[in-house]
């Protein structure tokens, strides 16, 4: 073992032994005990289970650090520009609106299916 590997390895033992040191202290105090979820499965709620397995560390990164997928704000802008075309029907832009909202939605399936091929690789 090299000696960076042993830092590492020390670093990282160090680390386990503080949390290992808070949770004690937690469950001492009952602090763990009276938490809403203490003893229930994680409800992640955001499409976490939903994801295939090979991307959810990847996304979850993503929005850990306050950003979407691509494939997220693509959504977000055919969403956007769907509610624009439905408050305005007949507005100037309209007929270039929907050719770019069905330009948005085809880019959205290419990316879909570009990820589910990843996934399922």
């Amino acid at each position: 073992m090299s000696a960076n590997e042993r830092k590492r390895e020390n670093a990282l033992r160090l680390v386990e032994d503080h949390i290992g040191r808070h949770l004690a202290d937690s469950e001492k105090t009952g602090e763990l005990r009276s938490a809403a979820s203490f003893g229930k499965p994680l409800d992640f709620g955001d499409g976490y289970q939903e994801t295939p397995e090979a991307l959810r560390m990847g996304f979850k990164i993503l929005r850990d650090a306050g950003f979407v997928p691509p494939e997220v704000e693509l959504m977000q802008s055919i969403e956007s520009l769907r509610q624009k075309l439905e408050g305005a029907p007949d507005a100037a832009d309209a007929p270039s609106d929907r050719l770019r909202l069905s330009e948005l939605r085809q880019k959205l399936a290419i990316q879909l299916e570009q990820l589910r091929g990843r996934a399922s690789a």
